[in-house]
């Protein structure tokens, strides 16, 4: 089998060339305290720290399962989860769990329709034996209510 990693060097390729084709980027939020700027009189948060930004895709999942939960306290469904996975190049950094993604570049201008949302991360991207492309499972993160996705 140890061949079979060279042999797949050219789906790699064509992976990464064809639909690693946008422009993504993973942060985690940043974790420090505010501080106060006597200048503006607001309080400056830390900038996310970027994990990753360069080719990767973002796709809902096969199946485009939506499964609802419900809130804690209330019987009701308040929300649903909306399955998405991120494929980025095997060279990549691994997005950790709690993750953000968004997608900062399209390759086409008429797709415009991933721009502005963010997704979570639910766990380390996949791995296996036998990988073309590195697999992360996404969470779309809610819109406010009434407001654009």
């Amino acid at each position: 089998m140890a061949g079979l990693d060279g042999a797949l060097a050219g789906v790699v390729a064509w992976v990464e060339d064809n639909i690693c084709i946008d422009t993504v980027r993973v942060t985690l939020p940043a974790t420090g305290d505010p501080i106060f700027n006597p200048d503006t009189g607001e309080l400056d948060y830390p900038d996310d720290q970027v994990l990753y930004e360069g080719p990767g895709a973002v796709q809902g999942s096969s199946a485009q399962e939506l499964s609802a939960t419900p809130g804690a306290l209330t019987p009701w469904v308040q929300e649903t989860t909306s399955r998405y996975r991120l494929l980025t190049p095997l060279n990549a950094p691994i997005p950790p769990k709690d993750a953000t993604v968004t997608v900062v570049a399209v390759h086409d201008p008429e797709r415009t329709g991933l721009l502005g949302r963010s997704w979570t991360s639910q766990d380390p991207g996949r791995a296996g034996t036998v990988e073309v492309v590195r697999i992360t499972p996404l969470d779309q993160n809610q819109a406010p209510a009434g407001g654009a996705p």
